[in-house]
C-alpha cells in the first residue's frame, strides 16, 4: 500500500487573526493540491512584547522568527500580512504567491457611530500605527491619538468598556476573523474610510506566501496556482513606494495602485506625523500592452514581450518615490 504524503507545515503566529488567515491559506492550498496542509504555531518577538511596534524595529517585527523557522526547515510554508514584510528579500526565501487581495481600507470602530472627523475635543483613537496617527490628526487635530498594542479583540474591547472612543484596524483583519461567523464586532461601529482620501500600508489587504527557494518542485507549482497576477502587480508598485521612500524617507507613508488594463493608479502620501503636513502623488500610468500575466502563474512569470509585469510595476513605484523626494517628503520626518 502506498502512504500519503508527509503533509506541508504551514508556519503561522499564534494570533487568532494570524491562525484565521494561515488556515484559510492551507486550506486552499490542500484543494489546489490535493495534499493535507498543517498549521504549525510560532512565536515572534513582536507577540510577546508590548513595547511599541517603532521601539520593536517597526516592519519585519512579526516575520523574523516565522523567516528563521522557515530556513532551518522547521516549516515548509509561510503566510504572512504583506503589509508586515519588509520590502528587502530574505536570503533562501521567495514570496512564492500572493494571493486575490480583500478589503485594502481602513476601518475607524467606535461605539455610536460617530464618524472620525466630528469626534469631539480630546476624544481618545486607538492605533499602533504612525500611518494612521498622521491621518488621524490630518482628519481631526482635535483627537487624542493613543499608541496601543494588542490583538484585535482586546482593541475592540477597549472601545466596548470605554478605555478609548475609537480604534483604527485594517478591514481585512475584521472580515478574515468573521469568516467563520464569529461575531468580531457585535454592538460597534464601523467606518471605512476612503482609499482616495485615505491610502492604506503598502499591500494591506494582501497575504505573502513565502517558502524556500530549493523548495520541493510540487510544493512550488501548489503555490503558483494561488497567485494572483493583478494583486501582485499592484502590491509590487506599492511596495517599490515604500522600498524608495526608505532610503531618505522615515516619515509615515499610504500607498495604494490599482490595475485598469493595462494601467496602474498609484496614489502615494507621505505625512508628518503630527499630520500637519502632506506630500502626494495621485496618476495613472499605463504598464505597456501585454504585461499582464495569467493568475496562478506563481513568481517570475514573463509578460508577452519578456518583461514581468512585477518588474514594470515596480518601476512605477519607484518612479513615484523618486518624485516624492524630490518634493520634500525626506523633510516630513520628526
Amino acid at each position: 500500500m502506498t502512504s500519503a504524503p508527509t503533509p506541508w507545515r504551514l508556519g503561522t503566529r499564534r494570533s487568532a487573526l494570524a491562525t484565521a488567515q494561515s488556515q484559510q491559506v492551507a486550506d486552499a492550498l490542500s484543494a489546489a493540491s490535493g495534499r493535507d496542509v498543517v498549521l504549525v504555531p510560532i512565536t515572534s518577538e513582536g507577540d510577546v512584547s508590548r513595547a511599541s511596534l517603532s521601539s520593536l524595529g517597526g516592519q519585519g517585527v512579526f516575520a523574523t522568527r516565522l523567516r528563521e523557522a522557515l530556513a532551518a526547515g522547521e516549516c515548509d510554508l509561510l503566510v504572512h500580512s504583506l503589509k508586515d514584510l519588509p520590502t528587502a528579500p530574505a536570503p533562501g526565501l521567495v514570496i512564492a504567491a500572493i494571493p486575490s487581495r480583500v478589503d485594502a481600507r481602513d476601518v475607524v470602530i467606535t461605539r455610536d457611530g460617530t464618524e472620525l472627523h466630528d469626534l469631539p475635543v480630546a476624544a481618545t483613537v486607538g492605533t499602533g500605527s504612525p500611518r494612521r496617527r498622521a491621518q488621524a490628526l490630518a482628519s481631526n487635530p482635535q483627537l487624542d491619538v493613543r499608541d496601543i498594542r494588542g490583538n484585535v479583540d482586546s482593541r475592540l474591547s477597549r472601545v466596548r468598556s470605554g478605555e478609548l472612543d475609537a480604534v483604527i484596524l485594517a478591514a481585512a483583519g475584521i472580515s478574515r476573523l468573521g469568516a467563520d461567523g464569529r461575531p468580531v464586532t457585535d454592538g460597534l461601529h464601523l467606518e471605512y474610510l476612503d482609499l482616495n482620501e485615505w491610502p492604506t500600508a503598502p499591500g494591506q489587504g494582501a497575504l505573502a506566501i513565502e517558502t524556500r527557494v530549493d523548495a520541493q518542485s510540487d510544493l512550488r507549482a501548489a503555490l503558483g496556482e494561488l497567485d494572483h497576477a493583478e494583486t501582485r502587480a499592484a502590491v509590487d508598485a506599492e511596495r517599490a513606494v515604500l522600498a524608495g521612500l526608505d532610503a531618505g524617507c522615515h516619515a509615515p507613508v499610504g500607498v495604494h495602485a490599482t490595475l485598469d488594463g493595462d494601467e496602474v493608479r498609484l496614489n502615494a502620501m507621505v505625512y508628518a506625523l503630527d499630520g500637519k503636513k502632506s506630500i502626494g502623488l495621485d496618476e495613472t500610468t499605463p504598464l505597456g500592452s501585454g504585461y499582464a500575466r495569467k493568475s496562478g502563474s506563481g513568481d517570475g512569470a514573463e509578460a508577452a514581450d519578456g518583461a514581468t509585469s512585477d518588474a514594470r510595476a515596480r518601476g512605477v513605484g519607484e518612479d513615484v518615490a523618486r518624485r516624492l523626494l524630490e518634493r520634500g517628503a525626506a523633510d516630513l520626518a520628526p
